[in-house]
């Protein structure tokens, strides 16, 4: 296919410095001193010739973005002849000839030229640039896995349909083999599984090296089988080009376990091993829960308000959400597992769609909307995918747990109807996989673009990039947003680069501020010790008091993640794993206190959170028995409105209480002024009245 015109908007012009070559003023001396404010080339109207436009875009091939790159190039060239005091000697001699009208305008299109190139590095390499930036057969990336005759194998079906125990079983029987997954969590259950069957195994993850055996990435090391876990990932916006990586790069027999199409050598379908029900009615109200019974949220606001109002009716209840660490995940889980334990009751994110082995009986959806990142980069609240809501659903009913059959409803009765549209579709085929810049394609690019920042590197580099309809470029957004963070700080690119492929959580500050602080002090090659890291988190710390505690503790373990992360790529920098390893341990127990005491925890930090479910009962009774006003109609209307919105994770409730409150200050206002409009009113008909007395 022929090259896409490059987006120019990332193209930032290079700022000249003063030429201080042998030059000098050998131009003034040849000829003489320019007036430059009377000379017709300052003026735009006389050099911005249509032709000009024309063989700009010829010579960069840049076709309808030239005119913008031509503008901006003029400007910058008229401003260097009229700030710099000492031009190079041919360029003042063809503008003294213009001047003297011994010379035409476009005599100096050459240098405009030559200057345009010196501020728009890019366009003299473009050529170059495309061929790095060329992303259209990525399978040649990995020569050693093109070299073999590979088998893949693609285990296709639904939840709970024993996909992941046939792949491992065949994983186990090798004499060796590789695991590829998307959680810590499974890697450490596969990593534990093979050893405690007696079969020695390594574990690597983003943060964590467990008996390495020397090599550092397993794609180009031949195994005899590789399990791909969740290969569905591999179209995700954000993490699919690590899929594409294993799945193009691993030199083996591939186990595929997810969805996709069919085009694989051999492919074995599973069914459902116990089935699962949507129920014809909603929950609608927390009174209706029984034991087994998982509530999904799709925000953590949810979830706080939720378990609260749970425990307030006599039940203790389960909490799991993403940014808990594993452990912390892991102990919720056995708590809800265990039969012995009065808690029967979770509350969740849908980060018990994967990693997590739960004795769920009914799924019950809190909302149909969760936030979402298109390919685009851009966020929006988004009903769920019914590969997301398959994915959820089928949690409920496990083979191995007591519930044989799952049920899956929702807790809001408009809700239900939206959940059996959603599950009744099939799921969309795998048709794109995700790529992503290297490290090496960046160098490349920053060789020929010096003076270029990283984010700027690789906005050029998606901008030129071509893929065949296979592929898609993912997003970078994150990546862009920790390079922007760390450009004041003096590092080399291919650190500069690891340093932001971190996977870390920029909505939280703490975690930012201290990506920053390593940055820094890496930059100062001076090493992260154990002691630095305890004064820069404060260590030790104290149980939290309330839900913001338990947040800055969830802070702190990430950033102890990303000390381990960054240790396993700068060993020497980042000495001290095993005391960071240590203290991480004993946070990971601290959390585990406090998610055990959430409750509490979240009554310390707003005693006044109230179920806008009852609040909404209420008020639809209170307008059943005879007070339905047009004041309590609106009243009803805006609770619904409100509820929705708190259920959705549009409004929290703090805020739902600070605007009732303004509206109610407001009706009250409003029938202050009403009964002033009224006596004023009743006044004037007195004294009217009086006069037709008299």
């Amino acid at each position: 296919s022929s090259p896409k015109p490059p987006d120019t908007s990332f193209f930032v012009p290079v700022s000249l410095k003063a030429d201080t070559s042998a030059d000098g003023g050998v131009g003034i001396e040849l000829t003489q001193p320019l007036d430059k404010k009377n000379c017709k080339f300052t003026q735009a109207g006389k050099f911005a010739q249509i032709q000009h436009e024309i063989s700009l875009a010829y010579l960069f091939s840049l076709h309808a973005h030239a005119a913008r790159l031509f503008h901006q190039a003029f400007i910058s060239f008229r401003k260097y002849i009229l700030e710099m005091t000492s031009l190079p000697a041919d360029l003042h001699i063809i503008l003294n000839d213009i001047c003297c009208g011994a010379g035409h305008i476009d005599d100096i299109y050459p240098y405009f030229m030559r200057h345009a190139k010196q501020i728009f590095p890019m366009l003299d390499c473009m050529d170059d640039l495309r061929k790095i930036s060329d992303l259209r057969v990525p399978a040649n990336w990995y020569p050693e896995a093109r070299a073999i005759q590979r088998k893949v194998i693609f285990h296709a079906g639904p939840t709970n349909s024993g996909k992941t125990y046939h792949a491992i079983q065949r994983y186990l029987a090798a004499k060796s083999g590789v695991y590829c997954g998307p959680l810590k969590l499974l890697a450490h259950e596969i990593f534990e599984k093979r050893n405690d069957a007696g079969v020695p195994c390594d574990l690597v993850t983003g943060e964590d090296l467990c008996r390495p055996r020397g090599s550092s990435s397993c794609v180009t090391t031949p195994y005899e089988v590789a399990v791909i876990d969740e290969i569905q990932m591999i179209r995700d916006p954000s993490r699919g080009w690590a899929w594409t990586r294993a799945l193009l790069g691993l030199a083996d027999v591939h186990h595929w376990r997810g969805g996709g199409g069919e085009t694989v050598i051999d492919v074995h379908n599973y069914q459902r091993l116990t089935p699962f029900s949507i129920l014809d009615h909603a929950v609608e109200s927390l009174d209706n829960l029984r034991p087994g019974d998982c509530i999904v949220c799709f925000s953590k606001n949810d979830i706080y308000s939720i378990s609260r109002q749970i425990e307030a009716r006599g039940q203790e209840c389960a909490v799991i959400y993403g940014s808990l660490p594993p452990g912390t995940k892991l102990s919720q889980a056995k708590k809800f597992n265990d039969p012995d334990d009065p808690c029967k009751i979770l509350v969740a994110t849908d980060a018990i769609g994967m990693g997590l082995n739960l004795s769920i009986k009914r799924i019950i959806f809190n909302s149909l909307v969760k936030p979402n990142v298109n390919e685009k980069g851009e966020k929006r609240m988004e009903t769920i995918s019914t590969s997301q809501a398959l994915q959820i659903a089928g949690r409920a009913g496990r083979f191995s747990s007591k519930f044989k059959e799952g049920e899956v409803t929702t807790m809001h009765r408009d809700d239900l109807p939206v959940l059996k549209e959603i599950l009744s579709h099939s799921v969309d085929p795998i048709e794109t996989a995700g790529l992503h810049p290297t490290a090496e394609q960046i160098e490349m690019f920053a060789y020929h673009l010096p003076d270029a920042t990283l984010s700027n590197l690789v906005d050029i580099f998606v901008s030129l990039s071509q893929v065949d309809g296979l592929y898609f470029v993912c997003n970078i957004d994150d990546f862009k947003f920790l390079a922007d963070m760390i450009q004041h700080i003096p590092l080399n690119l291919r650190s500069r680069y690891v340093f932001c492929t971190a996977p870390i959580n920029k909505k939280q500050p703490f975690v930012c501020t201290s990506f920053l602080k390593f940055a820094r002090q890496f930059s100062r090659d001076e090493p992260l010790t154990f002691d630095w890291v305890c004064r820069h988190i404060s260590w030790p710390l104290a149980p939290p008091k309330n839900i913001k505690d338990l947040v800055h503790l969830e802070a702190v373990h990430d950033v102890l993640d990303l000390y381990l992360w960054l240790s396993y790529r700068f060993m020497d920098m980042f000495p001290d794993t095993a005391s960071i390893r240590e203290i991480q341990r004993e946070l990971d127990d601290i959390i585990q206190q406090g998610v055990r005491n959430i409750t509490r925890l979240i009554r310390a930090s707003d005693p006044t959170v109230t179920d806008p479910l009852q609040a909404q009962s209420n008020r639809h009774s209170q307008t059943g028995r005879g007070t339905g006003s047009t004041k309590a109609s609106g009243q009803m209307m805006d609770s619904s409105l409100a509820s929705r919105l708190v259920r959705d994770g549009l409004l929290t409730p703090d805020l739902l209480q600070q605007l009732q409150r303004e509206w109610s200050k407001d009706q009250k206002q409003d029938n202050s002024s009403q009964r002033a409009l009224d006596l004023e009113h009743q006044s004037n008909n007195k004294g009217k009245r009086k006069k037709k007395k008299k």
